[in-house]
């Protein structure tokens, strides 16, 4: 998909997001009638409303961030000082709110909850050794939202982590992640790159000054599972000559295979960082609109599972490191197994 250019998108994105939000506040009491009354003949309870609410303050939390963002370019001498330390810092915290104030709205009015066990090494924790360094994050991608999940979790508890992340090049239609994710040390990139788009480097240049703040969130999977998408993956391994570990995978039947370029890059360009995989179940099974209007408003518990390792702990040769990531995910999908996705419904 070819992108409108930037400057397109900074002028109409916004334009469409203010004439959005002002018809949906003077049709309210009208929008809420309706929600209501469609709310009786579709199944869960109060469907209509918990997804109209959810779109109040979807949109009024991008509104406000939009405006928060402007302000901050005004400031910083029109932009000229955006990349300074107390500039990034604060885009970071007004994102920090806006996830919040998202994710918060989600527990509230889906009624979902988020549970980690008291085993596995988590952002959630306080005082754990060692997690205090910079950090690479190693996420399987399951589901829509997972990564605003992840980065709330990384930027809104105890230690309020300043994350770096590749992102799909079609999340800057959202005026928001648009503007936002550009200023802050973050990547859009064409998940199928053509000639001449270097991902690897991409994430290495990320990866290569990372501090004790940050933490570097890559999608290894490259994608949302699928069983097209499995049986694809394997097939390409098989393909580049890899049959050991396309073998391995049709053991994992519920992770696709993960992509190793870009987390050879990250470790690489930042041997100093640790590293964390993290799997999460709950979400998986959403994959269309379909999906999302028949499942979203059920109650659910989302649950969370982390797995940490020292930089010491990192393997540096190249095939060790192939063995070993491939292991980890091997770990994932046993903890996938013995999680499936769980509504709690009252």
């Amino acid at each position: 998909m070819t992108l409108p250019p930037r400057w397109v998108r900074r002028l109409l994105g916004p334009i469409v997001l203010v004439v959005a939000w002002a018809l949906m506040v003077l049709l309210l009491p009208v929008l809420a009638l309706a929600a209501a009354v469609a709310s009786l003949w579709l199944p869960g309870r109060w469907r209509g409303l918990r997804l109209l609410g959810f779109a109040v303050v979807g949109l009024t939390v991008e509104i406000l961030a939009l405006v928060a963002a402007a302000t901050l370019w005004v400031s910083s001498g029109f932009g000229s000082r955006l990349d300074t330390a107390r500039y990034q810092r604060a885009h970071y915290q007004m994102l920090r709110i806006g996830l919040n104030a998202i994710v918060r709205s989600a527990q509230r009015l889906f009624h979902l909850r988020l549970e980690t066990d008291e085993v596995s090494w988590s952002p959630l924790d306080d005082g754990v050794p060692g997690s205090t360094n910079a950090m690479i994050v190693l996420a399987r991608h399951a589901g829509p939202g997972d990564g605003l999940l992840l980065l709330d979790t990384l930027m809104n508890r105890d230690h309020l982590r300043e994350p770096r992340t590749v992102l799909k090049d079609t999340l800057q239609l959202d005026p928001v992640a648009d503007v936002f994710f550009n200023r802050l040390p973050s990547r859009f990139i064409d998940p199928d790159p053509q000639d001449g788009d270097d991902v690897e480097a991409t994430i290495a240049s990320l990866a290569a000054d990372l501090d004790d703040e940050d933490a570097l969130l890559i999608f290894p999977e490259g994608g949302n599972f699928t069983r097209r998408r499995w049986v694809n993956a394997i097939a390409r391994l098989r393909q580049r000559g890899h049959a050991a570990y396309a073998d391995q995978a049709q053991t994992m039947p519920n992770v696709l295979p993960p992509r190793p370029g870009g987390v050879s890059a990250a470790l690489s360009a930042a041997p100093h960082a640790d590293v964390v995989f993290v799997a999460h179940t709950g979400l998986e099974h959403l994959s269309t609109i379909r999906d999302l209007w028949r499942e979203i408003p059920q109650e659910k518990t989302l649950y969370l599972r982390w797995w940490f390792y020292s930089a010491d702990q990192v393997p540096r040769d190249e095939e060790e490191q192939l063995a070993w990531l491939f292991d980890r995910w091997a770990d994932i999908d046993s903890w996938i197994a013995a999680h499936p996705s769980t509504d709690a419904r009252r």
